[in-house]
């Protein structure tokens, strides 16, 4: 099997995650206004079923992909470097050690840093243009809004929190993953 350069991670790193986010960009949007309801009127207990009636009945079908273009900017840009950084920590990180769990939680780590700080400002726009009473009028309107009346420091509001959530996910996911990947090549290798 012919290994992979970090050019060809990017690139499958950004086309699994676009088609992911994308895939599952109407749910994204129920999940977004089910918590805006829930925020904005504790006392009130709308279902999945109710909310994506809502959305069908008041906004048509293309409610439920309203800032898809944002996350079509922000995904694949955030899943390249996620997973080449992934690649390129553990090879440094590993020191050639297949085995080191440590490395490979350390490396998923370092990805989730730095393909959030990719992310983050464009979850923040699409999370805005998913609510219903989205005052803006498409992801350019919403950068150019938010970085004039709240400054740069809007897009980057939730991301110490993102890391925080991420970080850990990330380090016991690889760590799990590399080890199940050997234990599996062990047990179907003789």
């Amino acid at each position: 099997m012919m290994a992979l350069n970090s050019g060809k991670f990017m690139i499958a790193g950004s086309i699994a995650g676009s088609v992911e986010h994308m895939a599952m960009f109407p749910v994204d949007t129920l999940k977004t206004r089910m918590q805006a309801i829930g925020s904005s009127c504790p006392s009130s207990s709308v279902n999945l079923r109710q909310s994506l009636g809502s959305i069908l009945k008041l906004e048509g079908p293309a409610g439920l992909y309203r800032g898809i273009a944002a996350m079509g900017l922000g995904a694949g840009p955030a899943h390249a470097v996620y997973f080449s950084v992934y690649e390129s920590c553990k090879k440094v990180l590993s020191a050639g050690n297949p085995n080191n769990s440590a490395a490979h939680a350390a490396s998923g780590v370092f990805a989730t840093v730095a393909s959030d700080a990719v992310i983050t400002p464009m979850d923040m726009v699409k999370q805005r243009l998913q609510l219903k009473s989205s005052p803006y009028k498409g992801v350019g309107d919403c950068v150019r809004r938010v970085l004039v009346e709240e400054g740069m420091g809007a897009f980057y509001a939730s991301y110490r929190t993102t890391v925080v959530m991420n970080a850990p996910f990330t380090a016991v996911h690889f760590a799990t993953y590399e080890a199940a990947k050997r234990g599996l090549m062990e047990v179907y290798s003789g």
